[in-house]
């Protein structure tokens, strides 16, 4: 039987089917919460369960302590009510007219931006565009039914492919299969788009975008989509890499800086290597932005990269007086199977 969830304080209502979880319940039904990795590892669902029991599938520990679940906080993607509940959820509405659809695709383009990290160009069937947001991701859907979620690196104003940045993981099941033996061409199929990381155009607050890795796909959208929109919102992107090679699109966002004045680029390398030559700023991206604004009350702030980078951010910014409900995040991990909760 269908169980009743109600939203406060919208009072909006929906229902969820059998072993189905308030999150995946609340997208089906056209419902927007925050969320991002859908699979228990970084916490943006995390939510109030206001009335009713859920159970949770397993997560990782990290997303939900257990004095927060003692405390009546939930993660939306793993809880299954076991009867009617009342959860307590910030909804985006700006999100409400995007449809999720699942489309078959082709790889029209493939080119190694580092060791590492391979650019997908991904051409959807004639007549066919996807409407989404700048940041949101979409889900490859592979033959064995697992998924394998990626931003979409390229802006909805020029959406002629789209833009996937894919890092080589060492046994990874679909980046392997994309560095050793795709070819162009080939069919895939996805679903999207999905997730809540995007920009709020209801604020006119300076803007910090923070990316780690291959996070630095969906600041690229969001970054050319303030570009074509002719935005004037200050912007200043730090990028987080290993190694100078990691920072796969330098020139790019280095030319961003040069040509727009309401943007701003500093990269940081934590692992700088003998060869790099490197007399830029070094250590971890979080650290950057906070020794450069001890004061970040009156920003918004956009993280995206690994669970442990925007754990690490969340303190950090905190630390200089950045509001919790303006750091927006987008955290993933690479492939990996969620840990079963204690």
């Amino acid at each position: 039987m269908s169980v009743k969830v109600r939203i406060e304080p919208s009072g909006h209502e929906f229902d969820t089917a059998p072993g189905e979880t308030l999150l995946e319940a609340a997208v089906r039904e056209g419902f927007h919460l925050p969320y991002s990795c859908r699979n228990g590892a970084c916490g943006t669902c995390k939510g109030r369960v206001l009335s009713g029991t859920v159970t949770h599938q397993p997560y990782e520990a990290k997303a939900l302590s257990e004095a927060e679940k003692a405390s009546g906080l939930a993660l939306f993607c793993r809880a299954v009510p076991e009867g009617p509940v009342v959860i307590e959820a910030r909804e985006i509405g700006v999100a409400k007219d995007i449809i999720i659809k699942t489309l078959p695709c082709r790889v029209a383009r493939m080119e190694k931006l580092a060791p590492d990290v391979m650019r997908l160009f991904l051409k959807l069937p004639q007549n066919e565009r996807l409407q989404y947001l700048a940041g949101q991701y979409i889900d490859i859907l592979l033959k064995d039914g697992r998924r394998r979620g990626f931003s979409i690196a390229n802006s909805p104003a020029a959406d002629e492919f789209l833009e996937l940045h894919i890092r080589h993981v060492p046994g990874g099941l679909f980046s392997g299969h994309v560095f050793n033996t795709m070819q162009e061409r080939a069919l895939l199929r996805f679903e999207g788009p999905l997730g809540t990381f995007f920009l709020r155009n209801d604020s006119d607050k300076p803007v910090i975008l923070m990316a780690a890795g291959t996070g630095f796909a969906p600041i690229k959208a969001i970054v050319e989509q303030s570009i074509a929109e002719g935005g004037k919102r200050p912007l200043h992107l730090y990028w987080g890499a290993r190694t100078r090679a990691d920072l796969y699109l330098h020139d790019l966002a280095l030319g961003w800086a040069a040509e727009h004045a309401h943007i701003r680029y500093t990269p940081v390398l934590s692992r700088p290597g003998s060869g790099d030559a490197w007399e830029g700023r070094t250590g971890y991206v979080q650290e950057a932005v906070a020794a450069d604004w001890p004061e970040l009350s009156g920003f918004e702030v956009y993280g995206s990269g690994p669970p442990r980078m925007i754990e690490a951010a969340k303190g950090v910014l905190a630390s200089r007086g950045l509001p919790a409900d303006a750091f927006f995040y987008d955290a993933f991990e690479y492939a990996r199977d969620p840990v079963p909760s204690p």
